[in-house]
């Protein structure tokens, strides 16, 4: 699928083209930017303390995977008495039906275990949030650092290092499992050679490399791997038996399979050097009480560490956004607070969030890349709007001579760490997005192309001469240009 290449973003992947594991691109932003608008007068006359019925959660769900924008939902509701609600809907790609105990890979929501670990590793004295994070690297020759300001574990923490949202030593030998062949040195040696293009601390930018640093970096002072780090400081200490990196066989056997936008089942991902960023899995009942200790840490065993973790400590371009450790805090345009994070993977999209003066949250997993924060968001406040299904343009593809498609034959930069790869095969013409799937173009004029599979269209440039020299992709409003380098 194809997908845009936002600035920053809370899902793991490339971008909103991305590497799925960014959670997941541009959703933290373009999220919480759809959310700051002026309140309507239909929104405000729900009173967001009565919580959603059954048949209204049911409905939702029900309708996302009827239009086909998901393949299977499930979702777990924290109401503000502390009861749980369970409900699934769709397909999890077996013969096994899709229920609160269904595995799902949980992207970028990782990334909030990797900070509640780092702050409870500051609890417990092991580490200081102001740390430099090279104190923790002995594997590494050189770690960044800005007008004599050092790169430190609280900048990784909220997004602020300075440090890219992907290393460009980035290059999948296998784009159906994209992060599989990256390994931990990889992103060390990546780090040891980069010269930081702004001061550190100043600015949010959204990275996975930055968040998986800092997973290495606390794993390597414990001796451990990051899976074994944050079952000590967080899994264990929760009961949370079914949220692990590696499959155990019964999580196997549970597992909903990923899907693409055309409903076609894709490969999981691993992602082991970069695990602190994305490389969760999860089910609906084992997140319930990730959640419920979240949304009342006072009765947690973690109150500490989780209660540091929701602090705000650094901004966003978006007035209405800041940043805990790893958590994004939304004041939404009726003075409710949200805190969240989503993550997504090649084939699963999924988000957390929570309103701490209600008490109450919700856990949505779904196993298509298609993204459910308007769902999440409505479901904790349902003033906030559910977006509505893309209005599709009707196309007339036209057919266009192998010698003419040869032309648009080529790899097309969008940013470092992503690609588009153009091929011809016979008469057809195709793309396949680092770590995505393949998909066909189908021609609308010379030079003009659209996908089938998503609202989505690439336009080539030439230059003077006719040569193509590059290609603009058409999706949601944007436009990520990319330029021909091979």
């Amino acid at each position: 699928m194809f997908m845009l290449l936002p600035a920053t973003g809370a899902a793991m992947r490339y971008s909103r083209v991305s590497l799925r594991l960014t959670l997941l691109a541009a959703l933290t932003v373009a999220g919480a930017r759809g959310i700051a608008q002026q309140p309507t007068q239909q929104a405000a006359a729900v009173d967001p303390r009565v919580a959603l019925s059954d048949s209204a959660i049911r409905a939702v769900i029900k309708d996302r995977v009827d239009a086909k924008r998901s393949s299977g939902i499930a979702v777990g509701i924290l109401d503000p008495d502390g009861r749980t609600r369970v409900f699934a809907y769709g397909t999890s790609g077996t013969s096994r039906p899709l229920d609160a105990n269904s595995v799902f890979e949980i992207g970028s929501i990782t990334k909030t275990f990797t900070a509640t670990t780092l702050a409870d590793m500051v609890v417990k004295g092991e580490v200081k949030l102001e740390d430099p994070v090279a104190k923790y690297l002995p594997g590494a020759s050189h770690v960044p650092s800005r007008n004599g300001r050092e790169i430190t574990l609280v900048d990784l923490a909220t997004q602020s290092s300075g440090l890219p949202r992907m290393p460009t030593n980035f290059h999948p030998k296998d784009q159906a499992n994209p992060y599989a062949d990256y390994t931990e040195q990889q992103a060390i040696d990546f780090v040891s050679s980069y010269q930081l293009t702004r001061d550190v601390g100043a600015e949010y930018e959204y990275s996975n490399l930055g968040m998986g640093l800092l997973g290495i970096a606390l794993a390597r002072l414990e001796g451990v791997s990051y899976e074994e780090l944050v079952r000590k400081h967080v899994l264990d200490p929760l009961g949370m038996t079914d949220t692990r990196v590696v499959f155990t066989p019964s999580m196997r056997e549970r597992l909903a399979l990923g899907h693409d936008d055309a409903g076609g089942v894709v490969s999981n991902w691993d992602i082991p050097g970069l695990a602190g960023a994305g490389a969760l899995r999860s089910t609906v009942n084992d997140m319930l009480k990730y959640l419920a200790a979240n949304v009342d840490p006072g009765h947690a065993p973690l109150t500490p560490a989780l209660t540091m973790a929701h602090v705000k400590r650094h901004g966003t371009s978006n007035p209405s956004l800041n940043l805990g450790l790893a958590w994004h805090i939304l004041t939404t345009p009726y003075g409710s607070t949200l805190t969240w994070h989503n993550g997504g993977t090649g084939g699963y999209r999924t988000f957390i969030g929570f309103d701490d003066a209600r008490h109450s949250g919700v856990v949505v997993l779904s196993n298509s890349n298609t993204s459910v924060d308007d769902v999440g968001m409505h479901f904790v406040d349902p003033r906030l709007p559910l977006s509505p299904a893309p209005t599709k343009v009707a196309r007339t593809e036209i057919t266009l001579a192998p010698q003419v498609l040869d032309r648009y034959v080529g790899d097309y930069e969008l940013a470092p760490a992503f690609h588009i790869l153009v091929t011809r095969d016979g008469g057809a013409l195709y793309g396949q997005p680092t770590g995505q799937d393949k998909v066909q173009l189908f021609a609308e004029k010379e030079d003009e192309f659209f996908l089938k599979v998503v609202d989505a269209q690439i336009t080539f440039s030439k230059d003077s001469s006719g040569n193509v020299t590059g290609l603009v992709l058409h999706q949601n409003g944007q436009e990520s240009p990319g330029k021909k380098v091979k």
